[in-house]
């Protein structure tokens, strides 16, 4: 059969790259965007071999998984993408795991997740039933240290996995708000340096929001004995929730009762926790694979004017549910209980992206009623089909195994092979792979500049707004750069009034209508939606409030929420008087670096990491010790370079001080990055600061000579290959950094923290 090449973005194509495109053992790429989506449909498609497929069916439906993927209509989760047809063969996302009252659970919980973050999953926990700080442990005479403690065990864990290069550990930390270390848990990350590779949520109950409400107190429980053991009142707590949210974003909340009310096995358990992001609700043990429509590929023109190509939508949605059912039984699991428990629902969560650029193109604005009305269209369409794909599945393949006792289970109902179908997941990086806008999110900017080599500045502009500016004859580059000052055209009169309105980013729509919007798609989605509700930065905390009670009253699973800037604000240190005294007495005997001489000489080394090469100068003292360190990458600017030069000064301070290199060394050996590399010869390198610490190794290895005798090779003036990097001006919405791994801006979005970039993801 006859496949044609993908048409990808260059954007696309540098994400591919980096983190999907297979590599061999040096890290040097060896498969093309074809391949990749051959290697993904022929393994899917093969698994209809289980079910009486000849081999010509196979090929034809390799070629329909092929055909939706290389068309960018469909694209499934990250881990299928970069597992399917590997010998690692994990094609998951989403994982819940169990944690009980005891070490012994706590420390299994703690393996399973090392299992699946190293194979690109992320994973959900709701740490309710431990018993409190401070609680007797009978065992060992000892008090418990409490949920908090434990889940700061479980952050350290994923730090030290980094999932493999390809993923960050990704984790979401749970607890009922009725808990009674529910105050602990909710301030737990004001400071954002804490437990960083959690995103964390409290589980909310009705009858919670109802004290909330009514302004009454609430019983906070003990795990262990079901029994109260004080009372709080609940707008007090529900205050706090809110105000840490206002302050950086965290925590979340899970409306968990809605959850359960959908659940479709309320046999096998009740729901307790969520994957990373929140919209992929899981019973313990299970895991979910996740999949995206483009929606800006199901508009074409019909008699002129954009409409949305309904045969093609119900086409691809019917694809994409048989390509979810089949991921199940391709899929290699990383324990048994996993295997067992996702067999026996079959969920699957099927979801969609580019919703911003469907309605650019068909003129409606995000925020407006017509929006509403048309996202209640597309995504009951997209159920519809999903649901009558399943029940076919289901006719021909059987019904999920937990089938009897659901809530399917009624005189005259329709057997159905997934337990859910739908979520609206994050789609960052594969909305980079696609072209597309991210899940349902407004636009984020309208125009950006890219920063490259030389200062020069590239205008990265949305093609659809360039096309129209230029259709409409009010297109200029002083205009486009102005938009990209700003990332917005709501207050630039140069621009049509129609054009505003239709052209609208993320921080010019109010809170209330990306709430009433999430909604919207929430009344069609199995799971949850995830989703981020854009705050400016000059909204109070009452703001925040209003929003999260029409959250609840809308129907929403959960929230979360992004004040503008809100995680640039530090908080604030006071230090004790003995800690003043201490650094008074230890102030005298302070080093003080040698001057550095006009003229030294020293050794370059290149070695070749994960973002491209890295030139190490090390220069040496009359001695010949190491005495300071210049580094260059070949592919760096933004946050990249001025990372490696604050390192550069720091290990250069600490050698002129005196301190021994072999002391460095030790603490920048074995760092690890997401993106390591191989050497010729089969050295691995984990990062740019395990590289700087090999080159001092190699050079303490060499005989110490005088500096003048050394030969010195000349680091090049001119970089030997082009490099870039992207950065969106602080001032367009939900920025909150710059990317470890390309220097361009970081944004909030969809519940999670990614660069639209290379497609780095904090999730």
């Amino acid at each position: 059969m006859e496949y044609t090449e993908p048409q990808l973005t260059d954007n696309a194509l540098k994400v591919l790259e980096r983190r999907y495109l297979s590599k061999d053992e040096t890290g040097k790429v060896i498969e093309t965007p074809l391949q990749m989506f051959l290697r993904v449909a022929n393994y899917i498609a093969s698994a209809d071999k289980a079910y009486g497929k000849s081999e010509q069916d196979i090929q034809n439906l390799t070629k329909t998984f092929y055909d939706v993927m290389n068309n960018c209509e469909f694209v499934p989760n990250s881990p299928t993408l970069m597992n399917a047809g590997k010998d690692l063969g994990q094609l998951s996302a989403c994982f819940v795991l169990p944690v009980e009252d005891s070490v012994d659970s706590i420390f299994e919980a703690i393996k399973a997740t090392a299992l699946i973050h190293k194979t690109g999953g992320g994973t959900g926990f709701d740490f309710s039933k431990l018993r409190p700080k401070n609680s007797s442990v009978k065992t060992t005479g000892g008090i418990s240290s409490g949920p908090v403690s434990f889940m700061k065990v479980f952050n350290s864990a994923t730090q030290a996995i980094k999932q493999g290069g390809t993923r960050r550990g990704a984790n979401m930390g749970i607890l009922r708000v009725d808990h009674p270390d529910i105050l602990e848990f909710i301030t737990c990350k004001q400071d954002d340096k804490e437990i960083t590779n959690f995103n964390i949520s409290v589980t909310l109950t009705e009858d919670f929001m109802r004290c909330v409400e009514n302004g009454e107190e609430y019983n906070l429980i003990d795990p262990r004995t079901g029994k109260p053991v004080k009372k709080l009142p609940a707008r007090e707590v529900f205050d706090l929730i809110v105000k840490m949210a206002w302050k950086n974003g965290e925590p979340g909340i899970i409306f968990i009762d809605k959850m359960n009310d959908f659940n479709p096995t309320p046999n096998l358990g009740r729901y307790e926790a969520t994957n990373p992001c929140g919209e992929q609700v899981l019973l313990p043990y299970e895991s979910c694979n996740l999949g995206s429509i483009n929606l800006d590929k199901m508009v074409d023109f019909s008699e002129g004017r954009p409409a949305i190509n309904w045969e093609r939508l119900k086409t691809v949605t019917h694809v994409a549910v048989h390509f979810l059912d089949n991921v199940i039984d391709s899929n290699k699991f990383p324990l048994s209980q996993i295997e067992q428990k996702t067999k026996l629902t079959r969920k699957i969560g099927l979801g969609v992206m580019g919703w911003a650029d469907m309605l650019v193109r068909l003129g409606v604005s995000y925020n407006s009623e017509e929006a509403i009305e048309l996202a209640s269209q597309v995504m009951s369409f997209i159920l519809k089909e999903a649901e009558d794909k399943s029940h076919s599945l289901a006719e021909e393949r059987g019904a999920f195994p937990a089938f009897s006792g659901s809530i399917y289970d009624v005189e005259g109902g329709k057997k159905i092979r997934n337990a859910t179908l739908t979520t609206v997941a994050p789609t960052g990086t594969i909305s980079i792979i696609a072209g597309a806008s991210s899940g349902i999110e407004p636009l984020f900017a309208l125009a950006y500049t890219r920063h490259v080599m030389d200062n020069d500045k590239l205008l990265e502009i949305n093609p659809y707004f360039e096309k129209v500016a230029k259709e409409r004859g009010f297109y200029s580059r002083e205009l486009m750069e102005k938009i990209a000052e700003k990332g917005s055209c709501h207050t630039l009169v140069e621009v049509p009034e129609d054009v505003r309105r239709v052209f609208i980013t993320s921080h010019d729509i109010t809170p209330e209508w990306h709430i009433r919007m999430q909604a919207e798609f929430q009344k069609y989605t199995h799971n949850a939606v995830s989703k981020t509700v854009n705050f400016p930065h000059h909204s109070t905390v009452d703001d925040v409030k209003k929003v999260y009670i029409l959250a609840h009253q809308l129907g929403c699973k959960g929230i979360t929420i992004y004040r503008d800037k809100s995680r640039e604000e530090q908080v604030l240190n006071i230090s004790t008087k003995k800690e003043e005294k201490k650094e008074e007495e230890t102030s005298s005997v302070l080093l003080s670096p040698l001057p550095r001489p006009e003229v030294t000489c020293g050794t370059t080394t290149k070695i070749s990491t994960g973002c491209g090469n890295l030139y190490i100068t090390v220069n040496e003292d009359d001695k010949g010790l190491p005495f300071e360190v210049f580094m260059q990458m070949g592919k760096s600017g933004g946050c990249a370079g001025s990372q490696l030069e604050a390192i550069g000064r720091l290990v250069s301070l600490a050698l002129r001080s005196g301190l021994d290199s072999k002391l460095i060394i030790e603490q920048l050996k074995g760092i690890r990055c997401p993106s390591p590399s191989w050497e010729q010869g089969g050295t691995r390198i984990f990062s740019c600061a395990d590289a700087i610490a090999r080159a001092l190794e190699r050079r303490r290895a060499l005989p110490k000579t005088k500096s003048a005798d050394t030969k010195v090779k000349q680091m090049p003036l001119h970089r030997d290959e082009k490099w870039e990097t992207s950065s969106l001006h602080h001032r367009m919405g939900n920025v909150v950094g710059v990317c470890p791994d390309c220097g361009a801006s970081l944004k909030h979005e969809e519940g999670c923290v990614k660069c639209e970039s290379c497609g780095y993801s904090k999730c």
